[in-house]
C-alpha cells in the first residue's frame, strides 16, 4: 500500500509491522525500536546481515536520555544544533535498546530527522523508529516513494512524501568527550561542525575496527547495471551507455543518454539529485552501462564521492 493515511502507517508500526516513510535524506524502512521481532522483519524483508546495525529515529529530546546510558554536554549541544537533521550520533546505549537494532554492539546510532512526515509518524506511534534506507541491501537508496515499490513491494506500507531534499544519507559521528570521529561523510560537512563549534572537537581520523555503523562496507548503494566512474577526459563511451555529470558547461563526452545532477556543479543540488539520477538509469532499458564523473573530495564532495565509489566498487579499481 502506498499513501499518506498517517494513522494506518502509526498503527501498522505499532502492532509490528513496517512502514517506508521519507526523511529528508532517503526513504526509511520503519519499525518500532524497542520491539526485536518488529526489528528482525526489517533484515528479513531487506535482505540485511545481521551484522550491520541500524539508526533509531527519534522525534524528541526526552527520547535520546531514554535510549542512551549517558550522553554528556557535547553531545547535547551538538544535538541541539544540528536536530532536526542529517546527523546521526552514535552513543553508548540503554538496556531499552534490543541488541538487533545494534547489531549486539554496546552502542546505538540515534538522529532526529528534518521531515515533517517523518516526525509525526515518530509521534504518532509513540516509539522511536529503527529504519535503515528503504532497499535491498547493498543497491540502490530510495529518494522517492516508487523507488521504495521498486525494491520493496512487500512491505506493509508506504508512507509517500515526495521526493525527498537532502538525497544522500545522514552523516554518522561518535562523540566521546571532545574527540569526534566521523564514520559515515554526509551532508553536515566536519567542517560544519567546527564552525558551529570552534575548538570543541578534535577530529579522529582512524577507521573504526568493527561495523559500528551502517554504510560502512566497501560495496554498497550499486544500481543492478555496471557503473563505472569517469577518469579521463573526452572520449567515447561504449554503445548504450548512460552518463550522469554534474555541470552541463563540460560534456566532451558521447553517451546515448546524459543525465545532469547540477547545471552548474552546485554540490548541495548533486547529493540532492544523485540517487534519482542513478534510479533512472538503472530503469532505462536503453542504458546497459553506466558512468559517472567524479567531484572534488571536499566538504560535502567527500559524502558524494563516498557513496559513488561504494556504488562502482564492484566494477571499479579495488584498491583505495
Amino acid at each position: 500500500m502506498t499513501n499518506n493515511n498517517m494513522s494506518k502507517a502509526a498503527q501498522i508500526i505499532r502492532e509490528g509491522g513496517l512502514v517506508a516513510f521519507p526523511t529528508e535524506t532517503v526513504y526509511g524502512l520503519g519499525a518500532n525500536a524497542l520491539d526485536p521481532y518488529a526489528v528482525a522483519k526489517i533484515f528479513a524483508l531487506k535482505e540485511r546481515p545481521s551484522f550491520d546495525p541500524l539508526i533509531v529515529h527519534i522525534a524528541s529530546f526526552d527520547d535520546l536520555e531514554q535510549l542512551t546510558s549517558g550522553t554528556g554536554e557535547n553531545v547535547v549541544r551538538l544535538a541541539k544544533h544540528f536536530w532536526p537533521g542529517p546527523l546521526t550520533i552514535v552513543l553508548p546505549k540503554s538496556d531499552k535498546v534490543p541488541d538487533i537494532v545494534t547489531s549486539g554492539l554496546p552502542t546505538v546510532g540515534i538522529r532526529m530527522p528534518d521531515n515533517p512526515t517523518a516526525l509525526e509518524l515518530i509521534r504518532s506511534s509513540g516509539c522511536p523508529i529503527a529504519a535503515p534506507s528503504a532497499n535491498k541491501f547493498g543497491q540502490l537508496s530510495p529518494v522517492s516513494a516508487s523507488h521504495v515499490k521498486k525494491q520493496l513491494p512487500n512491505v506493509d506500507y508506504v508512507l509517500d512524501g515526495g521526493a525527498t531534499s537532502v538525497g544522500i544519507e545522514s552523516t554518522i559521528v561518535s562523540i566521546e568527550g571532545d574527540t569526534c570521529q566521523l564514520l559515515r561523510p554526509g551532508f553536515i560537512t566536519q567542517e560544519d561542525i567546527e564552525q558551529a563549534f570552534p575548538g570543541t572537537f578534535v577530529f579522529n581520523q582512524s577507521k573504526p575496527e568493527k561495523l559500528v555503523s551502517p554504510g560502512l562496507l566497501k560495496s554498497h548503494y550499486s544500481p543492478k547495471k555496471p557503473l563505472y566512474i569517469l577518469n579521463e577526459a573526452g572520449k567515447s563511451l561504449p554503445e548504450a551507455s548512460g552518463l550522469i555529470l554534474h555541470s552541463a558547461t563540460n560534456n566532451a563526452y558521447t553517451a546515448g543518454k546524459v543525465i545532469y545532477t547540477s547545471q552548474t556543479g552546485n554540490m548541495v543540488e548533486v547529493a540532492a539529485n544523485l540517487f534519482a539520477a542513478l534510479h533512472t538509469m538503472e530503469e532505462d532499458a536503453h542504458v546497459k552501462n553506466i558512468f559517472i564523473e567524479p567531484v572534488v573530495e571536499k566538504g560535502l564532495g567527500m559524502a558524494i564521492m563516498d557513496r559513488v565509489k561504494k556504488a562502482a566498487y564492484q566494477y571499479n579499481n579495488h584498491t583505495n
